[in-house]
């Protein structure tokens, strides 16, 4: 709808009418972008609200009350929690559009057998039933559920095992004498397990129909996988749906921040086997622990998804889904488990507490001598900013380590010339003339011609540094040898997000994302604070290894000099199979655009069309599926809002 706005509205402008084209009718024009996303959201309920409250503003307050109010409007849309996309009337409608076709499968060439695995004690009853019927109507047939009690003391519970092993030959169940805790438990029920494969299902949740279907036909699909995982839910007491967490393709580095994958998880018996089942102490993260030790075995192509929610997790109180603070011993336990883990990778990797609950930060060392870090700045005049990107990155960077290459395209303002003799007298600061037209690829692609370092850095002359350990952090990530760009947290001036990631598709090529959230805002199942993969990072802050670099060939100066080279950038790297990355604990303000201006002449929008073109050609398949999105999250918005039938 938007792209064919945006057509529209140059065809219009190459008709002609140049009256348009000024500041205010730009202006309007962004204004009705905004109310049509507004009224697209709305779709399902009040269409024309925004326009009804518009009108009433612009009579009292006049046209710049009204956009005011209409900015202020955009904003809350763009926040998830203010976004009404997240309620469960509306997953209530994404369910009703998705999961239409519960029970109608097709016949499978592979069908292994399946072994359930669930610890029990002193369940619920109504729980407990919800939990096997969920189990006995599934639409694969080929499954064991084996169950081990764990001592349990309450006579209803027992009974009602006793009453399904009878029924039911798949139904398997030990009693154990001894409580042990769930490590122990679900060891006992492993005991069981004849499968080729194995899932896990807490004692209180559900599954979909179709969830053993669905990982079964991923399968069939590739048969290679080890280790599978789906989206999921929660449920409550009465068993509402709410809260889908549509999940990233596989992640490593998101993983070792939080187990984002949770559930349901379909992993090889013999690698649960060779890996020794459950750990006892790990209790609470057992799970986390199983999987991060998996790893050890499992590769990354023997890694995926399903992007269906075949999982219903009891958010009831004392749960962890309930609350993250919940169960403050299984913290505890993955902070051990992550541990463990780098241990026997590599010694000199610290974990420590993350930013919230259940998450984690994985410090990666640096050289005794550090690497020579190559920042390039390009710009043209612009003292007022310009002057504060710099003295911030002397007054505020630890590492020890970096040069600045300002690379002056063209600059003729008096007061940026004489800044220039100013700063060129510190050792660690040189200034290059790059005397042709504004293209910043092929001013990067110089820039970085001219580099001394093994790292260079992509820095845009409108960034102000805000931690002082901005460089180091990136650093210890983008000499991880299959790490390709890092990515930082930029911030507007109004302390809301400007860039966070980038994701795949939005808006035709890519969007920020959980752009204009609140600077404090924890994002999408905390992914504003947690370190974790993306597609792309802007080039506004971005480090990345000189030999990759000129690897791909630096940036497209030939068909992307202004837009998207930054993206096309960590897609050339992605291609050649290294992670691109982004952390939280980098953080830049991002007065954006300030030096080179807005797309607001008619030359500019056809420059940017033509290089969004040349995206959507070279890139079509990638742009289409992001794998560190979700099918299931919008492609019109930034807020990771769910995709209604779009």
């Amino acid at each position: 709808m938007i792209q064919h706005l945006d057509k529209e509205y140059i065809k219009l402008t190459q008709m002609g009418k140049k009256h348009l084209y000024n500041k205010t009718n730009l202006g309007m024009y962004r204004s009705l972008k905004k109310c049509l996303l507004i009224m697209y959201n709305e779709r399902y309920e009040n269409i024309f609200r925004i326009i009804v409250k518009s009108y009433v503003r612009y009579k009292k307050h006049g046209y710049s009350g009204m956009i005011q109010r209409l900015d202020k409007e955009y904003i809350k849309l763009t926040q998830m929690e203010k976004n009404h996309l997240y309620n469960k009337t509306n997953y209530a409608k994404w369910i009703e559009i998705n999961e239409q076709k519960f029970y109608q499968t097709e016949p499978l060439e592979y069908t292994p057998l399946i072994s359930i695995i669930t610890p029990v004690y002193n369940t619920e009853v109504r729980y407990l039933k919800e939990m096997i019927e969920s189990v006995l109507v599934q639409t694969y047939s080929n499954w064991e559920l084996c169950i081990a009690d764990d001592a349990s003391t309450e006579t209803e519970t027992l009974k009602t095992l006793q009453y399904y092993e009878k029924r039911y030959k798949n139904i398997k169940i030990t009693y154990r004498e001894k409580n042990g805790h769930i490590s122990q438990a679900s060891n006992s029920a492993l005991s069981l397990a004849k499968g080729e494969y194995v899932a896990f299902l807490d004692h209180d949740d559900t599954l979909a129909p179709n969830a053993l279907y669905e990982m079964v036909k991923k399968l069939n699909e590739n048969p290679k996988l080890k280790l599978i995982y789906s989206d999921e839910d929660k449920i409550d007491e009465n068993a509402k749906r709410y809260n889908p967490h549509f999940k990233s393709g596989w992640n490593p580095d998101m993983f070792f921040s939080q187990n984002y994958i949770c559930h349901l998880v379909f992993l090889k018996k013999d690698v649960v086997d060779t890996i020794g089942g459950f750990r006892i102490g790990y209790e609470g993260s057992q799970d986390y622990d199983l999987l991060l030790r998996s790893l050890h075995v499992v590769k990354d192509d023997e890694i995926d998804r399903v992007e269906k929610v075949l999982y219903h997790w009891r958010a009831i109180e004392g749960s962890t889904a309930y609350g993250s603070n919940e169960k403050a011993y299984a913290h505890e336990a993955g902070l051990k488990a992550l541990q463990d883990y780098f241990l026997d990778t590599d010694k000199q990797i610290i974990v420590e507490d993350g930013l919230l609950p259940n998450t984690y930060k994985v410090n990666y060392p640096i050289p005794s001598l550090p690497p020579l870090v190559s920042l390039l700045i390009p710009t043209r005049d612009g003292y007022e900013i310009l002057s504060k990107c710099i003295e911030s990155i002397r007054e505020k960077t630890l590492y020890p380590n970096y040069e600045i290459i300002v690379l002056d395209n063209q600059t003729t303002c008096p007061q940026t010339l004489a800044y220039f003799e100013k700063i060129k007298c510190h050792e660690n600061v040189t200034i290059l003339k790059y005397d042709k037209e504004f293209n910043y690829s092929a001013i990067n692609n110089f820039g970085v011609r001219h580099a001394k370092g093994k790292i260079i850095g992509l820095i845009n002359n409108d960034v102000e540094v805000i931690n002082k350990g901005w460089l180091t952090e990136m650093v210890s990530h983008a000499i991880r040898e299959d790490i390709g760009a890092v990515g930082a947290m930029l911030y507007y001036d109004n302390e809301t997000i400007q860039h966070a990631g980038v994701v795949l598709g939005i808006g035709g090529v890519a969007g920020h994302s959980h752009k204009y959230f609140p600077r404090d805002a924890d994002g999408y199942f905390s992914r504003l604070k947690i370190i974790q993969n993306y597609s792309a990072v802007t080039g506004a802050c971005l480090l990345v290894r000189k030999s990759l670099y000129e690897e791909v060939n630096g940036l497209d100066e030939k068909n992307l000099k202004v837009a998207f080279n930054d993206v096309d950038f960590c897609l050339k790297l992605l291609e050649k199979g290294y992670r691109n990355l982004w952390t939280p604990y980098v953080e830049l303000y991002h007065h954006e655009s300030v030096s080179r201006g807005q797309e607001d002449n008619q030359d500019k929008i056809k420059r940017f069309n033509k290089e969004v073109a040349y995206m959507q050609k070279r890139w079509f398949t990638t742009l289409k599926t992001d794998r560190y999105y979700n099918r299931n999250l919008t492609k019109i918005h930034e807020n990771f809002g769910v995709n209604i039938n779009e």
